[in-house]
């Protein structure tokens, strides 16, 4: 038995096609050029007195400052039955952008939390915020969203 072909008629699109676009919606920069900021305004956003700069107040820098202090951190762990919420009380060790280390300066042991873990910190005293010096060599620096 032969096999029969269908036929389909050829629908058309319900709107004309529409013409490629030749220009970027953005204006884009050539390469090699320096894009221009405008003057008297650093990039960010303007500095405040005793505060980091925008593009540098990610909580691993605020953490890199107060590095050696006391600190408290409360993290909640979704979908766990032993423990869904739990607090760590510890020396900063070290902070990067998404992990913390603390040691328990009576045990001795150790705790590498995942930031997406962490709710907030706590601290027995004052906090560094401002970066001694004007400098900020092992502070992180992301582009401005």
């Amino acid at each position: 038995m032969p096999q029969q072909q269908m036929s389909f008629p050829q629908q058309q699109a319900p709107f004309p096609p529409q013409q490629q676009q030749q220009q970027a919606p953005f204006p884009q920069q050539q390469a090699g050029s320096q894009g221009s900021l405008p003057t008297g305004q650093p990039p960010g956003g303007p500095e405040v007195p005793g505060m980091l700069p925008v593009e540098q107040s990610y909580i691993e820098n605020i953490l890199r400052l107060n590095k050696g202090k006391l600190a408290t951190v409360y993290a909640t762990f979704e979908n766990n039955r032993e423990w869904n919420a739990k607090k760590f009380k510890g020396i900063i060790e070290a902070a990067g952008r998404d992990h913390l280390i603390l040691s328990d300066p009576q045990s001795g042991q150790r705790y590498l939390i995942p930031m997406v873990y962490v709710d907030y910190i706590t601290f027995d005293e004052e906090i560094e915020y401002e970066y001694p010096f004007g400098g900020g060599s092992n502070l992180t620096s992301f582009p401005p969203r």
